[in-house]
C-alpha cells in the first residue's frame, strides 16, 4: 500500500476519541491493549497520552488496517506491538508479550469507515462489490457462500437473529429464489424491490448486510469470548471501554458489565442465594455514553456508537 492510499484511508478522528482516552486514563509507564486497532485512532491517543514509556498491544484481523496503523503508529516505535489476530486472542498474546496484567483496554467494535468506503470489500449496499464482508480476506467464509448456499429457513434465521429485520423471511424466499447473486449491488437492490423500496433513512438492504456481516465474521461469538478475557486482563482498578454499534453487541456488553458488578446473581425470587458469586468489576458509565451532536454532524458513524466502561475491583 502506497503513502498516498493509506493517507487517503485514514481518518481523520476516530468515535468517541476523547471519551475513551478519559475512560482509560493512560498514563506512563502503563501497559494498554486496542482489540480493534484498526486506523489507530484510538490507540495513537493512548500512546500520547502515556508518554514516556506507556506500551500498547494492538490487534486487528484486517491486514489493511494493520498496515495504516503500522504508518500511523510509527513515531511511537518499539512502544507498539502490532500483531495481525483476533481480540479472542488477548490472553495469548499477552502471554507472548511477556506481559501480565494491563491498565486498560478498548474494544471499537464492527464495521470502521475504511472497510466501508473500499468498495471491494464488499461491506456497502451503496456501491457495487463482490459478496465478501471478511475482516480477514484469509478466512475462508465469505458472505457469497452464506447468500448462495445455506437453506432458505437456516437464511431467514440468521437475518432475523443477527440483523433483527422483519422481513427476514421474505428476504431469505427472494434470495433464494435469486441465486446466484454475486455483487453487493444485485443483492441490496433485490432486498429494495421485496421491501417495498425505501422508507425513512434506514436503507431496506441495512439490516440484511449487518446480518451476514456478523455471522461471516463470528461477532456476536467473539464478543461473548473475549469480555470475560478482558476483565480477567485487567489490574485492580484498571478499566475497559467498548464501542458498540447496534444493539445486539450492546446487550452483550450490558448484560455481562451488570452481571459481573452484582455479589449475586441467583433468580429474584430465590430466598437464599446459593450461587457464591461476588461482584468483580465497577460500573463507570450507568448509561450508555452517545456521541455529541457535534460529532455526529461530521462523523454519520458516531451516531449509532454507544460507549461502556468498567473497572476491575
Amino acid at each position: 500500500m502506497s503513502a498516498k492510499v493509506a493517507r487517503d484511508l485514514i481518518p481523520h478522528t476516530p468515535v468517541l476519541y476523547q471519551e475513551i482516552i478519559l475512560a482509560i486514563r493512560p498514563k506512563s509507564p502503563g501497559l494498554y491493549f486496542d482489540g480493534t486497532v484498526g486506523a489507530g485512532g484510538h490507540a495513537y491517543g493512548i500512546l500520547e497520552a502515556s508518554q514516556p514509556d506507556g506500551q500498547l498491544l494492538a490487534l486487528d484481523v484486517d491486514p489493511q488496517a494493520l498496515a495504516i496503523a503500522r504508518q500511523r503508529l510509527s513515531p511511537f516505535g518499539e512502544r507498539v506491538t502490532l500483531v495481525q489476530a483476533s481480540y479472542t486472542t488477548l490472553d495469548e498474546q499477552m502471554r507472548l508479550k511477556g506481559w501480565s496484567a494491563v491498565n486498560g483496554l478498548v474494544l471499537d467494535l464492527g464495521l470502521s469507515s475504511m472497510q466501508l468506503d473500499t468498495p471491494e470489500r464488499g461491506f456497502s449496499f451503496q456501491a457495487d462489490g463482490p459478496l465478501d464482508m471478511r475482516f480477514n480476506p484469509g478466512q475462508a467464509l465469505s458472505a457469497a457462500e452464506l447468500v448462495n448456499d445455506l437453506p432458505e429457513a437456516e437464511l431467514a434465521n440468521l437475518i432475523w437473529q443477527a440483523g433483527e429485520e422483519p422481513h427476514s423471511r421474505k428476504i431469505a424466499r427472494a434470495i433464494v429464489n435469486s441465486r446466484p447473486i454475486s455483487t453487493t449491488r444485485q443483492l441490496a437492490e433485490l432486498i429494495e424491490r421485496v421491501s417495498g423500496g425505501r422508507r425513512g433513512k434506514i436503507h431496506p438492504a441495512t439490516r440484511t448486510f449487518q446480518a451476514l456481516r456478523i455471522a461471516v465474521n463470528e461477532e456476536l461469538q467473539g464478543l461473548a469470548t473475549v469480555l470475560p478475557k478482558a476483565l480477567t486482563a485487567l489490574i485492580p482498578g484498571g478499566r475497559t471501554a467498548i464501542i458498540a454499534f447496534h444493539s445486539l453487541e450492546d446487550r452483550l456488553v450490558k448484560q455481562f458489565i451488570q452481571r459481573e458488578s452484582l455479589d449475586c446473581i441467583c433468580p429474584p425470587d430465590q430466598p437464599v442465594c446459593t450461587c457464591d458469586h461476588k461482584a468483580t468489576l465497577k460500573i463507570i458509565t450507568r448509561h450508555a455514553i452517545q456521541a455529541s451532536e457535534a460529532e455526529k454532524e461530521t462523523n454519520s458513524r458516531a451516531r449509532s456508537a454507544r460507549l461502556r466502561v468498567f473497572e476491575k475491583m
